[in-house]
């Protein structure tokens, strides 16, 4: 309250608040689909919605949001290399626990590498995605997305429409981080460069056919604490786990 009257919080200067508060929802949704991934394959607690097409459209609307609304927020940032090479670096300290700790539920090139990765290809060749006209771009990159979605399964196109791929492209984990792997590879957490890579561009390219002046009323806040997660989300994605785990334990011990 200031003078009588109730005012509505501003994010911090230069901030879209509403940017932030949308990645920070996307956030207490993902640490909610964990938390049930957590419970049906930790703790045995089966979930049928969960393991049919209501736990998949979720954990889709997770990922498509967390990554167009990475790639849109590109442009808002400056250093586009260092924030990709410390999501990176995340992602592989990701990849070393899971290896080191329970190598049975591994983490090979999941979301953390591929933002990473996204956001350092991008930075690299953002001299040219800028000569490319946004609506152009957008067009493009999601038709491209749509195209390459069922990569993994060893097809191109969308609908009825099919191209068979070679079997000798899917070769190793090398070939997998682009998107084509192999029928041994295994992660809990698969995110390739191909096809998420368009979506990302997808999102930046939204950026500039939304405009800056059109994005102006992005500033207000709505809910501060959705605000705060999704500005430190990296932190807060790499301890979610862990807790989400201990508190799940200590539940189990209690009350099982």
């Amino acid at each position: 309250m200031k003078n009588g009257h109730t005012t509505r919080q501003k994010a911090p200067a230069g901030r879209y608040a509403l940017l932030d508060e949308l990645r920070g929802l996307d956030l207490v949704s993902m640490m909610l689909y964990h938390a049930c991934w957590d419970m049906m394959f930790l703790f045995g607690i089966w979930m049928d919605w969960y393991a049919g097409m209501p736990g998949r459209l979720w954990q889709q609307s997770i990922c498509w949001v967390f990554i167009l609304l990475s790639g849109f927020c590109v442009p808002l940032g400056h250093h586009t290399l260092k924030r990709g090479a410390q999501v990176f670096a995340a992602g592989a300290l990701v990849t070393a626990v899971t290896l080191l700790f329970m190598p049975e539920d591994r983490v090979v090139f999941g979301v953390l590498t591929f933002l990473g990765s996204a956001m350092l290809l991008t930075g690299l060749l953002e001299p040219l995605l800028k000569k490319i006209p946004p609506a152009a771009g957008l067009a493009v990159s999601a038709v491209l997305f749509a195209l390459t979605y069922h990569l993994d399964e060893r097809w191109l196109g969308f609908g009825g429409l099919r191209l068979a791929l070679p079997d000798a492209w899917y070769a190793n984990y090398f070939t997998a981080f682009f998107g084509f792997l192999p029928f041994d590879f295994y992660s809990t957490d698969y995110f390739a460069l191909l096809p998420w890579l368009f979506l990302f561009w997808a999102g930046y390219f939204l950026h500039g056919v939304v405009g800056r002046a059109r994005m102006e009323p992005l500033r207000r806040s709505v809910c501060p604490a959705l605000g705060w997660m999704g500005r430190h989300s990296l932190v807060l994605y790499l301890l979610h786990q862990p807790v989400i785990y201990a508190v799940l334990t200590v539940w189990a011990m209690i009350f099982r």
